[in-house]
């Protein structure tokens, strides 16, 4: 079964996000916990919760991927910003215990003065200052496109961070499209070489989520902007591919795209669900 869903608004509430997405025909959405630049998260209605959990369960959503605001950067040495990615990660972690999350979604970030080396370690140490042993939310470490400092842009600095981790378990990572292919990977030319590659250097039971994003940009440079699906330099055939690829049967799928509408969104899943031979 495939499961594919987009980014939908958190503004009207969970059980709202719920209907846009059944609307829309997605199986699953992925929403930012509160703004993308950082802010205190809205507060939980109990009402609200409730009615989204039995409809996320009458409709069969699930994979359900809340994403950390981009200001959270565990990879800097500016002590204020680290702490306030542990309160945000902690905080984010302890609401979705509420709302039945399974996906956190975080950005390691940028590493500014600091060494790569460095970068990579503050971010396996914020991990594991939050990550309980007990917590049932997988969180996944965002592929990064390698613009000026950012941390996490090879495989091998991702595999880096989570072999850091002391409770690894519990990490997983979402490949995004444009940022690989931004980063240099050639997922149009050749996506079974790249997945060869992820599996020997990190390992393809911790590709827990894709972005199947399309990017403004040629491969290779570092520049992570989206394009409208199948408008871009990835192009639709080479996003439908990695839908139907075996290795990725299990993956859940989330569109990004820039100034979208409901209407884009449903117009591209439609097309994704007629290209799936699964």
């Amino acid at each position: 079964m495939l499961t594919l869903g987009c980014h939908l608004s958190r503004r009207g509430g969970f059980l709202k996000m719920a209907e846009e997405a059944v609307s829309i025909k997605a199986n699953t959405f992925q929403y930012f916990t509160r703004s993308p630049r950082g802010s205190a998260q809205a507060e939980l209605k109990e009402k609200d919760v409730e009615a989204y959990l039995a409809y996320k369960k009458e409709h069969g959503l699930h994979d359900v991927l809340a994403y950390a605001p981009y200001d959270t950067d565990p990879a800097t040495d500016e002590m204020a910003k680290r702490d306030f990615a542990l309160a945000v990660y902690a905080e984010d972690l302890a609401r979705l215990a509420e709302v039945d999350g399974s996906l956190y979604l975080v950005r390691p970030g940028s590493r500014l003065a600091a060494s790569v080396e460095e970068g990579l370690a503050d971010v396996a140490e914020a991990l594991n200052h939050v990550i309980e042993p007990s917590q049932k939310v997988c969180v996944l470490l965002d592929t990064m496109a390698g613009e000026g400092t950012q941390v996490g842009r090879s495989f091998e600095e991702l595999a880096a961070i989570i072999g850091k981790v002391k409770l690894a378990d519990h990490v997983g990572v979402c490949f995004d499209a444009a940022a690989v292919w931004a980063e240099g990977y050639d997922i149009v030319g050749d996506l079974d070489g790249v997945l060869d590659e992820f599996d020997r250097v990190i390992g393809l039971d911790k590709l827990r989520a894709v972005h199947l994003n399309d990017a403004t940009h040629e491969r290779g440079s570092h520049v992570d902007r989206h394009a409208r699906i199948g408008e871009g330099k990835i192009g639709f055939a080479a996003l439908a591919a990695m839908i139907n690829n075996p290795r990725l049967a299990n993956v859940p799928f989330y569109l990004e795209e820039p100034d979208s509408t409901l209407v884009i969104y449903e117009h591209d899943i439609v097309r994704f669900q007629e290209a799936y031979k699964g």
